[in-house]
């Protein structure tokens, strides 16, 4: 036997309202921003040598470039 209309109304709404939630919570800029950086902040204290290196190079690689254009002839 199937269940009365407004109980099947109730639960559409409740997983409607569950799924809106989600969305909301995927096209919330400011807390994924919040949730990348907590996520960051939890790496770099568990191993920090990656973020040194991943620094270092990128250093390197600004320094290269502006070195590049700035003794290329042109």
């Amino acid at each position: 036997m199937s269940l009365p209309i407004e109980t099947r109304i109730s639960t559409a709404r409740a997983e409607l309202e569950e799924t809106l939630d989600a969305i909301e919570d995927k096209l919330n800029v400011p807390k994924q921003v919040g949730n990348l950086t907590r996520k960051a902040k939890k790496a770099y204290r568990e191993n920090p040598v990656p973020w040194i290196i991943g620094a270092t190079a990128a250093v390197i690689a600004v320094g290269g470039l502006i070195a590049w254009a700035v003794l290329t002839d042109d």
